[in-house]
């Protein structure tokens, strides 16, 4: 053998192991190998497989959604869902296990929160608008809700008209608080608007006598309602302001990260896994307390568990 194709087979070999130690993604000496389909487009599951950690966002007081139990464990729908979509992204690095690294959101911080980094995934009671889609990506949708109040059943208001010179509360960062600060200049209604950090101080300044009513999405108004020394004080009127679909955040431009969270979701709802998850948390008894809500799917989910999609609120 010649030196110089003594010393073209050495380089070769050099460069092929020097392939089998740069890891996942890349194919080793010879044969192409098919890499993750998702991993090499998208840098959240890059640095998920790299990291073996995922940090998932999380409300503290969204009831039934996403919030504390009296043990401080994270519980509720929307959880139930992400730990779901968890598994598959689990699965899709072909990871042997993944670390979860779960941090408290509010209305207030969520979006700033998944555009720096710190979330790279959030699921709990985020209305997807078009506002909000300029900013951060959002999942296929998995629940559908209305724009409501929660209010005294004895005495209190029962629709938006009656709001005019009444305290109302909500939640500081929310669609509901824009709706209403909207609808207050639109029709002069002279309506006191007061905001709460999250939705269980919006409560409980109801709950004290401090404000007239408190304007929520409605499956967040039930929650609420459920946390109460006497549920049965308290009623969800009115005609729905809007109507609005829920899904999970990530940063944008990550189209790869959005696909395999989208395949998660649609297998959910299409399989009739997530209308099971519904059922536990909407209409079996829940945690704190065990009470239950009472309150069976909507037509509009059941459409959107049949056909899901990502489209925004209109």
């Amino acid at each position: 053998m010649s030196l110089a194709r003594h010393s073209f087979l050495s380089c070769c070999l050099a460069l092929g192991l020097a392939a089998v130690g740069m890891g996942a993604g890349v194919a080793a000496w010879g044969a192409p190998q098919a890499a993750s389909p998702a991993q090499p487009e998208s840098p959240t599951l890059a640095r998920i497989a790299e990291t073996g950690t995922i940090n998932l966002g999380h409300r503290e007081s969204s009831v039934p959604f996403s919030y504390y139990d009296n043990k401080r464990q994270v519980v509720g729908y929307s959880q139930d869902l992400m730990l779901k979509v968890v598994e598959a992204i689990k699965a899709e690095l072909k990871l042997p296990a993944l670390t979860l690294r779960l941090v408290p959101v509010t209305s207030q911080n969520r979006i700033p929160l998944v555009q720096n980094g710190t979330v790279d995934l959030e699921c709990g009671s985020t209305s997807h608008t078009v506002e909000r889609g300029r900013q951060v990506a959002f999942s296929t949708s998995f629940f559908v809700v209305s724009t409501r109040l929660l209010v005294k059943r004895d005495g209190g208001p029962r629709d938006f008209p009656e709001l005019a010179g009444r305290r109302v509360v909500v939640t500081s960062g929310t669609t509901s608080e824009r709706l209403l600060r909207s609808y207050n200049e639109s029709h002069g209604s002279r309506i006191q608007l007061l905001t709460a950090r999250d939705h269980g101080d919006a409560f409980q300044a109801l709950e004290n006598g401090q404000v007239d009513a408190l304007m929520l999405d409605d499956a967040l108004l039930y929650g609420e309602r459920a946390k109460a020394r006497n549920p049965d004080d308290w009623i969800v009127t009115g005609t729905p302001m809007s109507s609005e679909v829920y899904g999970c955040m990530m940063r944008k431009d990550d189209p790869g990260f959005k696909a395999v969270v989208d395949r998660a979701l649609t297998r959910l709802m299409t399989s009739g896994e997530a209308s099971k998850i519904y059922t536990r948390w909407f209409q079996r008894p829940i945690p704190p307390k065990g009470l239950n809500l009472n309150w069976p799917p909507s037509e509009a989910l059941l459409k959107l568990f049949r056909q899901p999609d990502d489209r925004p609120s209109p």
